[in-house]
């Protein structure tokens, strides 16, 4: 079973977004799908006029894909678009 390196970048609706709350909704959705992932990394990315984009990066089990989680998190309210952003095979 082959490990992954995810990182999926979250655009909320907007600016009046909360984001502690979102980012909350989110950690459970990738825990319910995945499972016990170790650490999620977070960073907010500006994007312009107050708009910021989270992006949350987790090691995951590669024979469950990506597709399940997008469209998941699609689903959470105040989620304007989901996008994985970086897809990697780990050592070890």
């Amino acid at each position: 079973m082959a490990k992954a390196l995810l990182t999926v970048k979250i655009m909320p609706e907007s600016v009046e977004i909360d984001l502690p709350s979102l980012e909350g909704r989110v950690r459970e959705v990738i825990l319910d799908i995945y499972g016990e992932v170790g650490e999620i990394r977070k960073e907010e990315e500006p994007i312009a006029f107050g708009l910021v984009a989270l992006k949350f990066t987790f090691i995951m089990n590669e024979s469950i894909g990506t597709d399940v989680i997008e469209q998941a998190l699609a689903e959470v309210d105040g989620v304007a678009n989901v996008q994985v952003v970086d897809f990697r095979r780990t050592l070890g």
